[in-house]
């Protein structure tokens, strides 16, 4: 099952794939079924369990008319889950950048994105005159179905409701340029915490690095996602799905999560040790990291704040996102 939120008369309406050109939205459906009080939003939807789930199965076995069906060519699409408590980035996830790390990381590392960052589908990505270096990164999305605390990897495919794709845009010059700093700190108050992550050059390299991510990950447009989300038993194995980008049509990347440094279920259960998952949450589990053709450094290659480029990005059995780049 595949399913959506797009804008109708400005509300923020659910709606579920018929074909592969048309959908309905679940009050239409849930009416050709008659059934009462179809849920306002896919959270809802989430929040209201394996039952509710199989009321809309149920549901899609019927006809809505014709006149009712949205072309989805031309719908307003907002984010899958418009709400959700939180999205959690993972960084360096993907083989060929950790790779080059000074230590490879031994769990996963995590960012957090805002709600207010999430963009629809066809939807702008906006870049500032003062953001600088500022790249895509295609990554696939893991929708959580329940609430998650201490879970085990074995527990975890059991907590996914779906997937969706996910263009974590990520602004270097504002990383570098605002919210990032190093520090000389006294010798005699280095411990091994403060330098075991790095090569240090000698005994005398005391320097620290801090950088904050909130901006460079966070601001508005920086969460393309969607535009479907499809629901987990669509995907027999979310660990080996191909990952497509393009820049105006042109290939950016041809990845596979597979080379994720740590597979989905990890990345589950590592972060319901230190958050409670909620029903609708989001972790985008890392991006891609190899190039194509002109683009010999894949994502990396593409300075968004250079150009106005269409993005757009595969990934096998969700479908295709699109983001047109625009400068303000």
């Amino acid at each position: 099952m595949k399913l959506g939120t797009i804008s109708v008369n400005g509300r923020s309406t659910p709606i579920a794939r018929i074909t592969d050109s048309t959908a309905a939205t679940l009050a239409d459906l849930y009416a050709a079924a008659r059934l009462e009080a179809p849920p306002q939003s896919v959270l809802q939807l989430i929040e209201a369990g394996p039952a509710e789930l199989a009321r809309l199965e149920a549901a899609l076995r019927t006809t809505v008319p014709a006149s009712r069906l949205i072309e989805v060519a031309s719908a307003d699409w907002q984010a899958p889950v418009t709400r959700p408590s939180k999205i959690l980035g993972v960084a360096f996830n993907n083989r060929a950048l950790t790779d080059i790390a000074h230590v490879r990381p031994t769990v996963p590392m995590f960012f957090m994105k805002p709600p207010s960052a999430l963009n629809g589908h066809n939807k702008p990505i906006l870049i500032g005159p003062d953001y600088g270096r500022t790249i895509p990164e295609l990554e696939l999305g893991v929708i959580l179905g329940k609430r998650a605390k201490s879970v085990t990897p074995e527990e975890a495919r059991d907590c996914i409701f779906g997937y969706t794709i996910v263009n974590d845009v990520t602004s270097t010059g504002l990383k570098f340029n605002y919210d990032s700093i190093a520090i000389d700190l006294d010798p005699a108050h280095v411990e091994p915490v403060h330098v075991n992550w790095r090569r240090r050059r000698d005994q005398n390299d005391n320097e620290l690095y801090f950088t904050y991510h909130t901006r460079s990950k966070g601001a508005d447009t920086f969460g393309p996602m969607g535009p479907w989300l499809t629901t987990a038993d669509e995907i027999a194995n979310p660990n080996d799905l191909e990952v497509r980008g393009f820049a105006n049509g042109e290939p950016l990347t041809v990845d596979s999560t597979s080379n994720y440094q740590f597979p989905i279920e990890k990345l589950i259960a590592e972060a319901s040790r230190f958050f409670t998952l909620e029903p609708g949450d989001i972790i985008h589990c890392g991006t891609t990291g190899k190039g194509v053709g002109r683009y010999p450094r894949g994502h990396l290659s593409l300075d968004l704040s250079k150009s106005e480029p269409v993005v757009c990005i595969e990934i096998t059995g969700l479908g295709r996102l699109s983001n047109p780049v625009r400068h303000f």
